[in-house]
């Protein structure tokens, strides 16, 4: 299944209508047109973003998309608009929960942390974890990311032809530095397994989530047999780790885990060992994939764009000079974080996200039934003509303050929403300015694929190459051939 589009940076907008649902209560939701008895399943297949971006230019806001063959049959309402994701994620997000196909074999990997628990089980983790993700707190891991950056600076002196790939780089960084931060000292027993299992069960996650039919996974098939030992591999760590932290035998640190481990309050008692294992694979999933997608898509915008680059490097070296930048420095950096927003619009890390709806409810003057499936997609809203004109075009500058007052608040969420918003999004933001800082201090980046072929999956990710030329800011330009 791969799921792909393929993306040119810097083009035009790839519809000419408004996306407007239009009035009136209680109409017939259009739907998407497929073929005979499989519906639309080949275009999700072969290009789900640009599926739904054409369901939303072709009908409006409000689109039912039906994949499958009769009584195999998967139906979405495809809910597009801002105003609508504001209904689902907040104003109306008791109604709306994490009850469907793709959160269940989320869970059934990666454990019922934060991203998929629900109800009293949810309230409980966010009540013992907030206090973990205050400002003050999350300002004190900066250190970790100027650690990792650092390593990535000096290997990248020997980068092959003086060349580099984003996609690689950015979730190998990524990865260290949030590891490090949950890890502390045994970030490097960790890091190799969670590198080597992680892409095989999202993968794998990914692949039954989307998939109208799946076989059990104690079937003693190929697929589940490499799945299924990724996973004992992967627990099998964490859980070692887990143990030494609750035995008391390892000295208390400040990395997450300890942290967690030690998280206890009089009415929600303290997170068992199985909750603590869950919650750490929740941290290095969404910790890391996110991250990276957007540090990678960013440098890659910027690389496109020359111009855009010079403004964000003159801003940071009148920003930080010669020193390393801390967590104080986001306020002084508007420009870079405008342009790390600009590269989460077009290429937001969950592109699309689903909810299951408990009672009908109506959106945009279309009723949603009890029990549909309601599928919200930020690749498409954050498309939405509008919202954003000339859509696909790379403009920092949509993020000034002036410019954000005019847009309702779900024109843009690439963090979710209401009280299911992401718990990390200030480390997220944190890390990547205080990452692309670092890198446009030190090199220049000119892009040698401009094409990007992109993949919804867990998280976006790039399926092909995204290859940059990188040149240290200090050195004379190479001669032109």
């Amino acid at each position: 299944m791969t799921q792909a589009a393929r993306i040119r940076t810097g083009g035009g907008d790839d519809g000419d209508g408004d996306g407007s649902s239009g009035g009136g209560g209680g109409k017939e939701i259009p739907q998407h047109a497929g073929v005979p008895l499989l519906g639309s399943l080949f275009d999700l297949k072969s290009d789900s973003l640009g599926t739904y971006l054409r369901a939303m230019h072709a009908h409006g806001d409000v689109v039912r998309i039906t994949a499958g063959p009769p009584g195999l049959r998967a139906e979405m309402h495809c809910v597009f608009s801002a105003e609508g994701a504001h209904q689902v994620l907040g104003s109306e997000a008791a109604n709306f929960r994490k009850d469907n196909h793709f959160y269940q074999e989320i869970r059934d990997s990666f454990g019922n942390g934060l991203l998929t628990s629900q109800d009293e089980d949810y309230l409980r983790q966010r009540r013992l974890v907030q206090p973990l993700f205050t400002k003050r707190r999350v300002d004190g891991y900066a250190g970790a990311v100027v650690a990792e950056t650092e390593v990535t600076l000096a290997a990248w002196e020997q980068a092959p032809d003086g060349t580099v790939e984003l996609s690689h780089e950015m979730m190998r960084l990524a990865l260290r530095a949030v590891a490090r931060i949950l890890f502390g000292t045994d970030v490097e027993a960790t890091i190799d397994v969670v590198d080597r299992c992680f892409p095989v069960i999202t993968e794998y996650t990914m692949r039954r989530g989307y998939s109208p039919v799946t076989i059990p996974r104690d079937w003693p098939t190929p697929g589940n047999r490499r799945a299924a030992a990724a996973v004992n591999e992967l627990y099998r760590v964490c859980d070692a780790i887990v143990a030494e932290r609750r035995s008391g035998t390892a000295p208390q640190g400040e990395d997450l885990l300890s942290l967690l481990a030690a998280a206890t309050n009089a009415e929600d008692g303290e997170l068992d060992a199985t909750e603590l294992r869950d919650q750490m694979l929740i941290f290095l999933l969404a910790g890391h994939e996110s991250t990276a997608t957007s540090l990678a898509f960013a440098l890659h915008l910027l690389a496109c764009h020359p111009e855009i680059q010079t403004r964000a490097r003159d801003e940071v070296n009148g920003a930080l000079g010669d020193r390393t930048p801390d967590a104080t420095d986001l306020d002084r950096l508007p420009y870079l974080t405008r342009v790390l927003k600009e590269a989460m619009r077009l290429y937001p890390a969950a592109p699309v996200t689903g909810r299951r709806a408990v009672a009908a409810s109506e959106i945009d003057g279309h009723t949603i039934p009890a029990g549909a499936d309601v599928m919200l997609a930020p690749w498409v809203t954050h498309r939405h003509p509008r919202y954003w004109p000339d859509p696909e075009r790379f403009d920092p500058d949509r993020f000034t303050p002036e410019a954000e007052a005019t847009r309702p608040r779900y024109a843009y969420f690439p963090f979710g929403g209401g009280p299911r918003a992401c718990i990390g999004q200030h480390f997220s933001m944190l890390e990547s300015v205080m990452v692309l800082a670092m890198l446009l201090r030190v090199y220049e980046f000119d892009a040698v694929d401009t094409d990007l072929e992109v993949a919804a999956g867990i998280s976006l990710r790039i399926a092909g190459t995204a290859r940059c030329r990188i040149r240290r800011v200090d050195s004379p330009p190479a001669p032109r051939r």
